[in-house]
């Protein structure tokens, strides 16, 4: 039994876009780092035990194989678990965590794990059946932005750190599709998130892309009657590669197709599609047109990009 539980609320969900719409980095306008903050709250727990959280998922539960890519800041206050993953249920998940408690002065590590049915049968304890590393990072997570990323194959998944690749998994490889998520979270488990923090916990996200194989049939329909030989000429778009971490202007400026002109035939990117207006689309200061299932500040703070 874990001495506390979890209370999602979007109350510890803060948007915090970029001063200048011109910028792709800097402060935000209530200052700080811009993006979108997911905060877990500090403090012994008030009624009930639970500790104030914060996640976001996609609206889309097609997400099949593909490539996920994040711009995030993790917080250096001990005591949670951010995470950066896609989940179907607790058999088929793919995570990146990050315990803010394993953080020192030498060591930053990022937790790589496939949840499988086999790791389920186990209590969930992924190290049990090979579906997991405790990979160390080059750099400190809490103190500047990175891209983590994880690229889904039906036979493997490779997990990488602003372009590098860190390790690959082809043990528990989910093979049904689900969503992405984001979160960040405690229950004062000692053994994981520890915790709760002293203080307020701040993971911030700047952006968020996807790129992957939808699983509504409609869809796949869609895409065999576009792309009759995927070797012809401008048949597929290239995805560019980050390199370096995120920080400043020069390298925080990051690639979007959304916001390129068609690099091929019939491309389709979030927005695309008039009829997928009721799902989410929010812009801190402008009216954005009808994002499917994407999520952008105008300022360019956040942007979540799925093209499938």
């Amino acid at each position: 039994k874990q001495p506390f539980g979890k209370d999602a609320s979007a109350d510890q969900i803060i948007f915090n876009p970029l001063e200048s719409r011109y910028d792709w980095a800097g402060e935000g306008i209530e200052g700080g780092d811009a993006g979108v903050k997911i905060i877990v709250k500090g403090g012994t727990p008030e009624k009930g035990g639970l500790i104030p959280m914060g996640e976001i998922t996609t609206n889309r539960t097609d997400v099949f194989h593909g490539s996920f890519r994040a711009g995030m800041k993790l917080t250096g206050t001990p005591g949670t678990c951010g995470a950066f993953f896609w989940y179907l249920n607790d058999s088929q998940e793919i995570d990146m965590e990050f315990l803010s408690a394993q953080f020192n002065a030498t060591s930053h590590p990022v937790n790589l794990v496939l949840q499988s049915e086999e790791c389920t049968k186990s209590g969930c304890n992924a190290e049990d059946v090979g579906a997991f590393q405790l990979h160390p990072l080059p750099f400190n997570p809490s103190e500047g932005f990175h891209e983590y990323r994880f690229d889904w194959f039906e036979d493997r998944v490779d997990f990488y750190a602003d372009g590098v690749l860190l390790h690959t998994m082809s043990d528990g490889v989910p093979s049904d599709p689900g969503y992405l998520m984001l979160s960040q979270w405690s229950n004062g488990d000692p053994t994981w998130s520890a915790g709760p923090p002293e203080e307020d916990a701040v993971m911030t996200v700047n952006y968020v892309k996807a790129y992957f194989n939808s699983s509504e049939e409609q869809r796949q329909r869609d895409w065999e009657n576009r792309c009759e030989d995927i070797n012809a000429p401008k048949a597929t778009c290239e995805v560019p590669e980050i390199t370096s971490p995120p920080n400043n202007n020069a390298s925080a400026k990051t690639f979007f197709f959304s916001q390129q002109a068609n690099m091929t035939f019939n491309q389709t990117v979030a927005g695309d599609n008039p009829n997928t207006v009721d799902n989410a689309a929010w812009s801190s200061r402008t009216s954005i047109q009808g994002l499917s299932t994407a999520l952008l500040l105008s300022s360019l703070a956040l942007l979540m990009e799925f093209w499938s």
